[in-house]
């Protein structure tokens, strides 16, 4: 039977979740990994040519209005090369954290002491953490920008489920059974999730999202992952979608 014809693994509403034996099945739309390494990298170096003026006027702005470091790292959960069996020959950790740990880079949109408990805490709409310049750049996504860079090391992708970190991927997966299946293709700077919804701030948000990201992943493309970035735009620019 080829590929075309055999049931597909997920259901196709995205706002229908599959249980737990089609998740474990589910495989993203085969592409070719050297064409999207590629677009992706030539993307990358073209969007950090056209926004470095951007980047540079941010990276003042964040400097001069609230104290702390320019941009913001954090541990993200990666590619996971464990589902495939050939990838997996490469994948020597010992604890399963769902994929590939990673630092990822952005402007600090917040105070720095935006989580002193050391407890990650969703964004609210009118999130008090977030400062004057940090508003502007979370609803225009310019706080997004160093990730670029990201991209350019092979760790991301312009288009992909957007990665999260280690402490909350593990809540996640607890309560959603088809989370860990994002951590199948490469996380991304954008995405089908977030042009298609705000920033989530609750489990049902990440239920959606995942719906989305799970659709994403069973039609990927290069034309799609094009379509995607072109709906990133007005994201950006109109702020749609921001929060």
């Amino acid at each position: 039977m080829d590929r075309a014809s055999r049931p597909r693994r997920i259901v196709d509403q995205p706002d229908t979740a599959p249980t737990t034996s089609q998740a474990e099945e589910f495989e993203p739309n085969p592409r070719s990994e050297f064409l999207c390494r590629l677009l992706n990298v030539a993307v990358a170096l073209l969007l950090t040519a056209l926004s470095a003026p951007i980047m540079l006027l941010t990276a003042i702005l964040v400097r001069l209005t609230s104290n702390g470091p320019i941009l913001y790292t954090q541990t993200r959960v990666g590619l996971d090369r464990r589902w495939n069996r050939t990838q997996a020959l490469r994948e020597r950790r010992r604890e399963d954290l769902g994929g590939t740990p990673f630092t990822i880079y952005k402007f600090r949109s917040m105070r720095v002491d935006a989580e002193a408990n050391g407890q990650a805490v969703w964004a609210s709409v009118d999130d008090d953490r977030v400062t004057a310049i940090g508003r502007m750049m979370r609803r225009t996504r310019i706080d997004e920008l160093p990730q670029l860079f990201n991209v350019l090391a092979g760790d991301m992708n312009i288009v992909g489920p957007r990665p999260e970190r280690p402490s909350i991927f593990v809540r996640l997966r607890e309560q959603i059974d088809e989370y860990p299946v994002r951590q199948r293709v490469k996380p991304g700077i954008t995405g089908l999730a977030q042009v298609s919804h705000p920033y989530d701030s609750c489990i049902d948000d990440v239920r959606k999202k995942v719906s989305f990201d799970i659709e994403y992943m069973r039609r990927q493309s290069l034309m799609a992952d094009f379509a995607i970035m072109l709906r990133t735009f007005p994201v950006m620019v109109l702020r749609i979608g921001g929060r």
